[in-house]
């Protein structure tokens, strides 16, 4: 097994290897040789594209995103201070581990699709034991974290989040086209960690229907949300998918049409409960944004069921992040419960 230092230097060493302007200097060669040509910058570079594809800080972000927005619909103003900062970034050790733990799994897959044959475990820039052992330090150190500033129950979705998503969804994705019904329960359970760390049970206990309608509506949203946008990332890289053996449903069906249907029932469905986010705050704009922003995503799914190419499946990927971002946005703006 690689011992701690190691890992670090296999991490390291091996994105500085990515530099094109000649690799790394000789032990013994001048330090003046070693700077010139601005290769310490590239090799920094090359470290944090690979922090970057190990980690993923977009899907983090969005994580950390619906975390904050259940715990504001739940407790409104209330939320706030260093427990919030404290639980923030347990969450985000959590989701950066179970992103490496992810990539540890599906390296042999990542290896066989252009789109990630880049990521540093998949390359050898980042062995499995020192990758290993980074997953490890950091779920442990994010439910510590979380445990301590928000109480067991947040951590214990936390991780209850994470066993889903590395444990089920990513083998699952190799057996049977239903992996993205149950990687999008992996996705909608961080409004979950929110609504425990905001004391949702016990305000629902003490009569605050309100939080829990918001909180349900913000999940259920999130859930439906994914069909669409995960189909049309299957529907762009089914050739890949298909070559790394995974059992997408655009690879099960070529034509599209299943993808079609589960994206179109899920849009479809997605509108009316955008509209219920809206009851608790009785916030006319609150119901116009997310009533605008599903109607949007419904009619880019529309398009994507009936042509089914790459331009649609296109537009509809970024008319996805569009409208999550407008229906989150609104959900802080103008979605506490009044």
């Amino acid at each position: 097994m690689t011992p701690p230092t190691d890992c670090m230097t296999d991490f390291a060493g091996g994105a500085f290897a990515q530099v094109a302007a000649g690799g790394l200097p000789a032990p013994g060669e001048p330090r003046a040789h070693r700077v010139a040509g601005g290769s310490v910058a590239g090799r920094v570079a090359a470290v944090a594209a690979d922090v970057s594809r190990l980690t993923r800080p977009r899907i983090a972000l969005l994580v950390l995103v619906t975390v904050f927005c259940a715990m504001w619909l739940t407790a409104g103003r209330a939320v706030g201070g260093p427990a919030l900062v404290w639980l923030l970034a347990g969450t985000a050790l959590v989701a950066a581990s179970s992103s490496i733990a992810n990539q540890i799994l599906e390296r042999d897959a990542d290896r066989l699709m252009p789109r990630t044959a880049r990521r540093p475990i998949a390359s050898g820039r980042l062995s499995v034991a020192a990758a290993t052992l980074l997953a490890t330090v950091l779920v442990t150190a994010g439910v510590l974290v979380m445990t301590l500033a928000a109480g067991w129950q947040a951590a214990a979705a936390a991780l209850a989040t994470w066993v889903l998503y590395v444990v089920v969804y990513t083998p699952m994705k190799t057996r049977s086209p239903l992996n993205t019904a149950v990687g999008a329960i992996s996705g909608a359970m961080p409004v979950a960690i929110g609504w425990l760390a905001a004391d949702g049970p016990l305000r629902l206990a003490e009569g605050d229907s309100a939080g829990g309608l918001a909180v349900a509506a913000l999940a259920t949203v999130l859930y439906l949300w994914q069909f669409p946008h995960f189909m049309a990332i299957a529907w762009l890289y089914r050739g890949q998918y298909a070559a790394a053996g995974m059992r997408m449903l655009t690879v099960e069906d070529p034509s599209g049409l299943r993808a079609a249907a589960q994206s179109l029932a899920a849009s479809l469905a997605m509108v009316p409960v955008s509209l219920v986010l809206a009851v608790p705050s009785g916030s006319i704009r609150m119901f116009l944004a997310a009533a605008i922003a599903a109607v949007v995503y419904a009619v880019a799914t529309v398009s994507f069921a009936i042509r089914r190419d790459d331009a649609s499946a296109r537009t509809l990927l970024f008319t996805s992040l569009g409208s999550l971002l407008a229906i989150l946005t609104a959900a802080v703006v103008f979605g506490p419960p009044a």
